[in-house]
């Protein structure tokens, strides 16, 4: 996950959390030898074969947070209008409460709360959670949050593309680590895999919904109408991506969004780099360097508040239109 809002809400957590609680990695699990070993030889690994595909050094993942479970997060936001990522306006995003404080907050609105065990770009440490977390959840943490810090891409592209990065960097590392044939390369596999189909759903489920907000906009559906044809999409997308019952409103399916609007988009250029994850990088980093600034962006879109959603959308597009450009370069 990348940092930008989420950080934002728990870097003053994590701040305390680190002063009083964080070690060095060495040395980290006196008492508990076997979590140590599990990880600590693995990361090295990790960050080895990170170098190996053109990953610059992070901050992350050299302390832990003895204290800190995970990073919280909770969001609300009307029922009567989509947000199109977790970084539009449109969502209010507060920290430090708990689930039923968060819930309280809504009242007539969409709520999600959750949990993330890592953020990209504030030298995350190991938390509690990432280190009870199972062998193909581990991976991808490393790898993803490692990702946010190569690049400074708007969310929209980072999250999207930082997964594509992760699910092959694991599929590979893996093979490589354990071998083709190994348990563990088949349960990353199929985590990948699994992944990658729930990205699809979720995208499909989202254009669903857009199209009953676009009729409410042209007020062809009463609220009542539309709420009712909502709940109806969610619940069988829940049913569909086997979500807990409840747990998709527009606040979670918007920032799901986030990290699959663009996904196909990636992984079809990283086939056309030949599914080669050193030139995967090389591209992107190409495309991060020629980028326009959000103040170009600013001007030429006529634009006025850069916390606007307007923003969101325009500077992501003309980022996509920038990795479009540079593909055509090189076809």
């Amino acid at each position: 996950m990348r940092s930008d809002i989420f950080a934002r809400l728990a870097l003053a957590v994590l701040v305390v959390t680190l002063a009083g609680a964080c070690a060095e990695l060495r040395g980290l699990f006196e008492g508990v030898p076997d979590r140590y070993e599990k990880w600590a030889g693995l990361i090295d690994e990790m960050r080895a074969y990170e170098r190996r595909i053109g990953f610059s050094e992070t901050p992350n993942f050299l302390q832990i947070a003895e204290d800190q479970e995970s990073f919280t997060y909770c969001g609300h936001a009307s029922r009567f209008r989509l947000p199109y990522s977790y970084e539009d306006p449109a969502i209010r995003w507060t920290h430090g409460v708990s689930r039923e404080e968060c819930l309280a907050l809504g009242r007539d609105e969409d709520v999600y709360f959750d949990e993330a065990e890592a953020l990209g770009e504030i030298g995350t440490p190991l938390t509690r959670s990432m280190l009870d977390a199972p062998l193909e959840r581990f991976l991808y943490l490393v790898f993803h949050e490692d990702c946010h810090d190569q690049f400074d891409f708007p969310a929209g592209v980072e999250e999207a593309l930082c997964n594509v990065i992760a699910y092959q960097a694991m599929v590979v590392f893996a093979r490589d680590r354990f071998g083709p044939t190994s348990a563990e390369h088949a349960l990353v596999a199929g985590y990948v895999d699994a992944q990658a189909e729930r990205s699809l759903l979720t995208r499909a489920y989202y254009r669903r919904l857009a199209v009953l907000y676009a009729r409410y906009g042209l007020k062809e559906l009463s609220e009542q109408a539309l709420l009712n044809e909502r709940d109806r999409v969610l619940r069988l997308a829940e049913r569909v991506l086997a979500r807990e019952a409840g747990s998709l409103n527009n606040v979670s399916i918007a920032t799901d969004m986030t990290y699959d609007r663009h996904y196909p988009l990636f992984v079809s250029i990283h086939g056309f780099l030949g599914s080669d994850l050193a030139r995967t990088v090389h591209f992107f980093r190409t495309v991060d360097a020629r980028k326009p600034a959000p103040e170009q962006v600013m001007k030429q879109r006529g634009l006025r508040d850069e916390d606007s959603v307007d923003f969101v959308r325009g500077y992501e597009a003309a980022v996509i239109e920038t990795i479009r450009r540079e593909l055509d370069l090189l076809r």
